[in-house]
């Protein structure tokens, strides 16, 4: 398993099967702690190995500088078989975050579980908007 995933203002689906991202960015400013954003969105692709198949249940949390998650998505994905000669299977996430808290400045990471594997990234940077 393969993952993409980025922080960006909007995502959407194409007709034609691609993703379309705006605004990615990886930083963000507040003027206290904690702090809240009302709105991000955290799109990306999963590329599958290429046995994987089936209702897939994953997991992302947004964990803080402590590794402690602020944050989680709870989900599955239906992943279908492929033929050998084309390209593995993928899930196109676009997943709005509403009232994420920051409880402190630092770097704050996503973690995505799927069965027992865990890959991370990426990284979102909370800092004091007085420090800009």
């Amino acid at each position: 398993m393969e993952s993409i995933l980025l922080f960006c203002k909007g995502a959407t689906t194409g007709p034609d099967g691609r993703l379309n991202i705006q605004g990615v960015f990886n930083e963000l400013y507040a003027a206290d702690f904690p702090a809240r954003q009302d709105r991000l969105v955290l799109a990306g692709v999963i590329e599958w190995e290429r046995h994987t198949q089936g209702r897939i249940p994953f997991k992302i949390d947004l964990t803080d500088p402590d590794g402690i998650s602020v944050f989680s998505i709870d989900g599955h994905t239906d992943v279908e078989s492929r033929p050998t000669n084309g390209a593995p299977a993928k899930t196109q996430l676009v997943l709005p975050m509403e009232k994420v808290m920051f409880p402190v400045a630092g770097q704050y990471r996503v973690r995505l579980s799927v069965n027992s594997e865990e890959i991370f990234g990426p990284s979102m940077y909370l800092m004091r908007s007085d420090d800009e």
